[in-house]
């Protein structure tokens, strides 16, 4: 069987023109059961595209202008494939272009909601209401199409954007405006299923019972009778990569399990019970704390923190792993989302917002070779999977944890006092949200140590303690998030037990930021 999932399902192209939100196009024709993947536009060319073969195209937006004279283009031979091609608001305009059609700069741009009115029957529109249904959705464009090739015409429109959707039936080109893969446009999902399914004629044959199925087999073809060696983060995907690839080679598989000493509360022991004793995984435990917390001392700087760790982690790992002996591969839980962003639209690495903790470096310095058997899914298609292999949902369903833990929610120096002291307070904000029946509504929620100390009064006697913050979150994907917005009085309850239950804490805020401007984590 072939490791190769396009070689496995009908599969869709999407060409990536630079958008901040082309995976999110990814994620919605996956949850519709189709198997897609991200390439960038100057990747895809006739050789490619024979390789590829896909059985529909979808062009994304991004950031360029087609009135700049370098800005980037389709490959020509999409056109002649036969296949349908749905543009998304760049993806339309340079359709438009290059088919013959005018795109200019607007006179007013187009930025966050705005309400199409359908004004044809389209089999893209289709469900969605009839000639005169109005549907709000999101725009996000500061060029506009002007005039069209032959054989287009318009579908819908908005009264700054006379072109918001037009199509071509007979050549099943389609195009829109605005952005059907963002949250924004409610029914845009719809939308997209349409194209896919309607016209496209996809099945959608793309579930996680086959994906587990067809990794277990390419992971027997890839490994052999070699032995294998897993980091074992104690995070939902290192921990899916472990048992998948334990179902694949059993005893050919020992994970490496090393304990930073900034895990959350309990957190350890859990991987060592679930992997050890109710896996029966062979497992390393290292519990390799004060390496890392001597390493981290008087490091302040988030990235020289997270440096520091990931430095760690590999001299750790590198050590432990000598001594299990004879591995040829070293598995990792890469996710789609890192591949895609290892290469941006221009052809080069991506911008680098954060440092990430992993195992980078290892496979060169050690000789081994990388399985990386999720390298295909997003996050929470590792989370279907985890319980296709029967991990327990409580496990797979956690909130994301940092890879360097609690040092990145403790700015400024790290102890054993703050980190105990922020152990402790998580584990009372999380229990009270478990308690309320929020923890599944919530992205992520975590407690974060201020470098700050308030003066307060306990007992009738001054402190002057640690300022605690907590922030939740709620997100689709991650890439996006608004603040959860509890009541006062949950709010009220988890303070007043925080600074009961945890001394060295006499002040609990909570942080109602969005992303953006903000981020989810601190650092």
């Amino acid at each position: 069987m072939s490791s190769d999932p396009s070689a496995q399902h009908e599969h869709v192209l999407i060409v990536d023109f630079g958008s901040q939100v082309t995976q999110l196009i990814a994620r919605r024709l996956r949850e519709s059961g189709v198997y897609c993947e991200i390439h960038p536009f100057n990747l895809v060319d006739g050789a490619f595209l024979k390789r590829f073969a896909p059985k529909a195209v979808i062009l994304s937006g991004g950031p360029a202008s087609l009135t700049d004279v370098e800005s980037p283009r389709a490959d020509r031979e999409i056109y002649d494939l036969g296949v349908p091609v749905l543009g998304i608001c760049y993806g339309e305009q340079t359709m438009v272009d290059q088919l013959g059609g005018d795109v200019a700069t607007a006179a007013e741009r187009e930025f966050g909601r705005a309400d199409i009115e359908i004004v044809a029957e389209s089999d893209l529109f289709e469900g969605l209401g009839p000639v005169g249904a109005r549907e709000r959705v999101w725009m996000s464009h500061g060029d506009r199409v002007e005039s069209l090739p032959d054989g287009f015409r318009v579908i819908a429109t908005t009264p700054n954007a006379p072109f918001a959707a037009i199509d071509n039936p007979q050549r099943r080109f389609y195009a829109v405006q605005f952005h059907p893969e963002v949250a924004h446009t409610p029914r845009g999902g719809e939308i997209l299923r349409n194209f896919t399914h309607r016209i496209a004629g996809l099945k959608g044959d793309w579930t996680m019972a086959a994906f587990k199925d067809e990794a277990i087999a390419a992971v027997r073809e890839q490994v052999g009778a070699s032995k294998v060696i897993c980091g074992l983060s104690g995070g939902v995907d290192s921990s899916v990569v472990a048992v998948l690839l334990h179902e694949a080679i059993g005893d050919q598989l020992t994970c490496v399990f090393v304990d930073t000493g900034m895990m959350r509360q309990g957190e350890a022991d859990e991987v060592v019970n679930l992997f050890r004793d109710h896996y029966n995984i062979p497992l390393v435990h290292v519990d390799a704390t004060d390496e890392f917390l001597g390493n981290l001392a008087g490091v302040e700087d988030p990235e020289a923190k997270r440096k520091s760790i990931g430095a760690t982690f590999i001299d750790v790992f590198e050590r432990e792993s000598k001594k299990v002996g004879g591995a040829q591969f070293l598995a990792q839980g890469t996710l789609y989302p890192d591949v895609i962003e290892s290469v941006s639209f221009h052809g080069g690495p991506s911008v680098t917002i954060k440092s990430h903790h992993n195992v980078g470096g290892l496979p060169e310095r050690m000789n081994l070779k990388l399985v990386e058997p999720v390298r295909e899914l997003f996050k929470d298609e590792v989370r279907a999977l985890g319980r296709e292999l029967g991990l327990p949902d409580a496990f797979v369903a956690r909130h994301p944890f940092p890879g360097p833990g609690l040092a990145i929610r403790c700015p400024g120096a790290i102890t054993r006092d703050k980190l105990e002291i922020l152990r402790k307070a998580d584990a009372v904000y999380l229990d009270e949200i478990r308690s309320a029946g929020l923890y599944d509504d919530i992205w992520q929620a975590f407690a974060v140590l201020l470098p700050v100390r308030s003066v307060g009064v306990m007992g009738d006697e001054r402190t002057y303690d640690h300022v605690l913050a907590l922030r939740a979150v709620t997100s689709v994907d991650g890439m996006t998030a608004d603040y959860f917005p509890f009541e006062h009085d949950f709010l009220g309850r988890v303070a007043t037990r925080i600074i009961n239950e945890v001394k060295g804490v006499n002040r609990v805020v909570y942080d109602i930021t969005s992303k953006p401007p903000g981020t989810i984590e601190w650092e």
